[in-house]
């Protein structure tokens, strides 16, 4: 498939940014944790930042982005329809939850169910963008429970890295939530290992004998191509990255997200985290990148390829 720049902008932003904010609130709920005015606005307002910029980059994609509220009415069958749902119901809660701990009411019942919901809705969010792309059966390479459990894993480390660098920068104690940070980036980096290892290993699902029904008399292949330039579909569905290429931007996207944050966590201090932030920024790019530049359109069979 061929990569657009605004939607990876987009779910690798607001990944991180519902990440923060799923760690922020149930910080928030902790009793053993000080609740920090400071620290809790602040982590709102740069997930907020996130995750809008996420929103407003995705619309970049559509052909007529007046038209994308037209999406939000089949939410009863479409996950684009229900993550744009769940995004927008996100704001008015998080203002709610903003103005109790601006008002210092404590952990009370109310703030301690807003906190749960709040966490709930970025969480579904998170994994309604992965089901985007695990509910289309024509991208084997998508079409699989382990993508939106990568986008929750990806946007649960994200978060836990951003949440990190500002419980060092806003306060001199150690950070209380310092211990997600090697356990988020050791269990995505586990769920992304095993994703690239079963795209690698999946047979294809369908090809062109399988495809037209003439498979028992031989080898089928195209005879002429069914255009004489290339088309929209081809641009947008068949675009090929070597497999040597591959490999080579799967490393420095692991380097990026797993093994510079960790070190950098290793390392300790505030300038390390951030530069551990940063790596980690630049691999997920990388990643969903290859997400997308990796993925086959089944529609290529038309055109003599393989899904």
């Amino acid at each position: 498939m061929q990569p657009a720049y605004s939607v990876i902008f987009f779910t690798t932003a607001a990944g991180a940014g519902y990440g923060l904010l799923f760690i922020l609130v149930l910080n928030a709920t902790a009793v053993a944790i000080p609740l920090r005015p400071v620290l809790l606005l602040s982590g709102l307002t740069l997930a907020g930042l996130l995750v809008t910029a996420g929103l407003l980059s995705s619309t970049l994609h559509l052909g007529h982005p007046e038209r994308a509220w037209r999406a939000f009415s089949q939410w009863r069958s479409s996950w684009l329809s229900r993550e744009g749902v769940l995004a927008v119901v996100v704001y008015p809660v998080a203002l709610g939850w903003a103005w109790l701990v601006w008002s210092a009411t404590g952990r009370s019942l109310t703030f301690n169910l807003l906190s749960l919901l709040l966490a709930l809705l970025a969480a579904l969010t998170v994994y309604a963008t992965g089901q985007i792309y695990a509910s289309l059966k024509a991208v084997p390479a998508w079409h699989r429970a382990s993508v939106p459990t990568n986008y929750l894993l990806l946007a649960l480390m994200s978060g836990a890295q951003l949440m990190h660098a500002l419980q060092l920068g806003l306060s001199p104690r150690p950070a209380a939530s310092a211990a997600l940070v090697p356990a988020s980036i050791a269990l995505a980096a586990l769920g992304k290992a095993w994703y690239w290892w079963r795209i690698d290993r999946a047979p294809p699902p369908s090809t062109l004998g399988s495809a037209t029904g003439l498979g028992a008399f031989g080898t089928v292949s195209v005879l002429t191509q069914p255009h004489t330039e290339e088309n929209y579909l081809q641009r947008e569905m068949g675009f090929v990255l070597a497999r040597k290429h591959a490999w080579k931007l799967r490393v420095l996207a692991a380097l990026g997200m797993f093994v510079v944050p960790l070190l950098a966590y290793l390392a300790g201090g505030l300038s390390c985290t951030v530069l551990g932030a940063l790596a980690m920024a630049v691999g997920l790019f990388i990643e969903r990148w290859l997400f997308f530049a990796q993925a086959k359109h089944r529609v290529m069979l038309f055109y003599g390829g393989l899904p």
